[in-house]
C-alpha cells in the first residue's frame, strides 16, 4: 500500500511493460473499495501489462465506458440478487442486455465475450436460495442476446464454486458433482454444451491451507516432489490446483459432457491479513501457476491446453466483507492505489519483471494520524482503538498479519490512520479525544505501512464534507 515514490525493491527489477503474458490469462477486477480508482487509471494498468482479458463482477458505466474501443475481452457478470427476477421476467432480461451489453456495442464499444449469471449460486451457505432460479436466468439472458443479434459472440455461462463436485477418494479421477445438485448440474452443463459454452469455477489453493489444518503447505503451490503429491492411480498431482482442475473435468465425464471446455474464474493468492496471506507466498504462487500456464501442456486428465485462468484480483479493496477471513480485503496483486506489490513475470518465463502500476493517481496530503503518547487521558485507548477498528480496516493488525506483533501503540497508530486516511483526513477524523494527532514523518514501520488514501472521482458521499468525526 506503499505510493509509488517510496515503493522500494532490495533487488533490481527489469521496469518495461509486460506486453506478452501467459496464453489465456485474464484478472479479476472488483470495486468494493472506499476509494476506487479512476476506471482510465485502471485500464491502462491493463493496457500496460499486457492484460487482454477482464472479468468484472457486476455492469458499472464509468468502467465499461472506460473499456470501450480497447482489445480488452470483457466477461461481465450479474449478482445474484438479481436471478430471480431474471428467472421470472424476459423482460427483465430484456432490458439487463439493452442497458449492458447493446448500449457499449459498437465500432469503438466494449469487447464482450461473456455475461456471467450470478456469482457461486449453489455456494451451501445459500441453502439452495439461487438453485431454482440460475439456469432460468442464463436461459433468459441468452434469448435477450439472441434477439439482439449477439448471442453467437457473448456466451452465458454462471462462476460456480468448486464444492459442486467432489471426490470420496480424494483422487480427481473419482471426482463427480455433488448428489444434491446433480439434477441441476446437469441442467447447467446441457446449456453450456448446447451453447458452445465454458464451465466457469472458482479454486482457492489458499482457502484449503487456510481451512484446513494439516494441509500440506507445498501442495498449495506447484512444482512439489513426490512427498507433497496426490497418487492418482500412478498419475502424480503436484497441486492442488491442477487436481482440482482435473476433479471437474473427471465429473464432467461421469454426467457425459466430457467436452466442455473449463475456465477458472477466480484463482490467486492474498498478502495480508493471515499468517499464510504474504507478499512471499503470493509471488510463490503466481510464479508457479504462470509458468504452469505458459508450457500450455494442460492437466492429466486434459493435456493439451491448460484452461484460461482470471486472477483474483487486480485491486486490494478495503471495504470487502472479513466474514470469510480477514485476507479478504487483500487479494490484489496491486495495491488499492495500483501499485504493485512485488515482481511478477505475467509471460511465466520467470523474469525478475515488475508490474507497470498506475500513473497519475492523485493522493491526499502527506500526512498521517497516529497515537498521541502525550494525551492526558490514556485509561480509553483501548476503547478507543477498538471503535476506529469497527468503523474501518484494521485487518493488517491480526496475528500474523503485517503490522502485527508491535504492541498497543502500533496498534492504535494504524487503527486512527486508517481511520483518518479513509475519511478523507478530515481533521475532525484524527482526534479520538486527544488521542491521536497528525503528523507530517511516515510512520511505517518494517511490513507494517502507512497508505496515504488516493482522491477519487467516483462518489461525492466519501467527500471532507460528509467525513464522519473520531469518537
Amino acid at each position: 500500500m506503499l505510493r509509488a515514490q517510496v515503493f522500494l525493491w532490495a533487488y533490481i527489477l527489469i521496469f518495461f511493460p509486460a506486453s506478452v503474458v501467459a496464453q489465456g490469462l485474464g484478472v479479476n477486477w472488483g470495486v468494493i473499495a472506499s476509494h476506487p480508482l479512476d476506471p482510465k487509471i485502471v485500464v491502462n494498468i491493463l493496457k500496460d501489462n499486457g492484460i487482454k482479458k477482464v472479468k468484472l463482477f457486476h455492469a458499472e458505466h464509468d468502467i465499461l465506458t472506460a473499456l470501450s474501443g480497447t482489445d480488452i475481452e470483457v466477461m461481465v457478470g450479474i449478482p445474484n440478487h438479481s436471478l430471480e427476477s431474471l428467472s421470472e421476467k424476459y423482460s427483465v432480461a430484456q432490458a439487463w442486455v439493452k442497458a449492458n451489453i447493446t448500449a457499449y456495442m459498437g465500432k469503438k464499444g466494449v469487447n464482450f465475450k461473456y455475461v456471467a449469471v450470478g456469482n457461486e449460486p449453489f455456494l451451501a451457505a445459500y441453502n439452495g436460495t439461487y438453485n431454482n432460479l440460475t439456469l432460468p436466468a442464463m436461459k433468459n439472458i441468452l434469448k435477450a442476446l439472441n434477439e439482439a443479434g449477439v448471442g453467437k459472440d457473448i456466451k452465458v455461462s454462471t462462476p460456480l464454486n468448486g464444492d459442486v463436485y467432489i471426490t470420496p477418494t480424494y483422487k480427481p479421477s473419482d471426482g463427480t458433482f455433488r448428489h444434491d445438485l446433480a439434477d441441476i448440474m446437469n441442467g447447467i452443463c446441457e446449456f453450456l454444451h448446447k451453447n458452445d459454452a465454458a464451465f466457469i469455477v472458482n479454486i482457492y489453493p489458499f482457502l484449503n491451507l487456510y481451512q484446513n489444518p494439516g494441509f500440506p503447505e507445498p501442495y498449495a503451490f506447484f512444482d512439489n516432489d513426490d512427498s507433497n503429491s496426490m497418487d492418482d492411480h500412478g498419475v502424480k498431482y503436484r497441486s492442488v490446483l491442477d487436481a482440482n482442475i482435473d476433479t471437474l473435468v473427471a465429473a464432467l465425464k461421469v454426467a457425459n459432457f466430457s467436452d466442455i471446455p473449463i475456465i477458472v474464474g477466480e484463482v490467486g493468492w492474498p498478502t495480508d491479513g493471515n499468517i499464510y496471506a504474504t507478499t512471499k507466498n503470493a509471488k510463490k504462487f503466481y510464479n508457479g501457476l504462470l509458468k504452469r500456464m505458459a508450457t500450455n501442456e494442460g492437466t492429466p486428465l486434459r493435456p493439451k491446453q491448460y484452461p484460461d485462468v482470471y486472477m483474483f484480483s487486480l485491486l486490494d479493496e478495503d471495504l470487502k466483507s472479513i466474514d470469510p477471513g480477514m485476507f479478504e480485503r487483500h487479494w490484489g496483486i496491486f495495491s488499492f492505489d495500483g501499485q504493485p506489490k512485488f515482481p511478477m513475470d505475467l509471460s511465466g518465463k520467470g523474469q525478475n519483471k515488475s508490474l507497470v502500476g498506475g500513473k497519475n493517481v492523485k493522493y491526499m496530503e502527506k500526512q498521517w494520524c497516529v497515537y498521541n503518547k502525550d494525551a492526558s487521558n490514556q485509561k480509553d485507548l483501548a476503547v478507543k482503538v477498538a471503535w476506529a477498528c469497527n468503523s474501518t480496516d484494521c485487518t493488517t493488525l491480526v496475528p500474523g498479519a503485517s503490522c502485527s506483533g508491535m504492541g498497543i501503540d502500533m496498534n492504535a497508530s494504524v487503527a486512527f490512520n486508517m481511520y483518518y486516511q479513509m475519511a478523507n483526513q478530515t481533521k475532525g477524523a484524527c482526534d479520538f479525544e486527544g488521542l491521536a494527532k497528525i503528523v507530517k514523518q511516515d510512520p511505517s514501520n518494517g511490513t507494517c505501512r502507512f497508505p496515504i488514501m488516493i482522491k477519487t472521482i467516483q462518489t461525492t458521499s466519501n467527500s471532507n464534507a460528509s467525513a464522519p468525526k473520531s469518537s
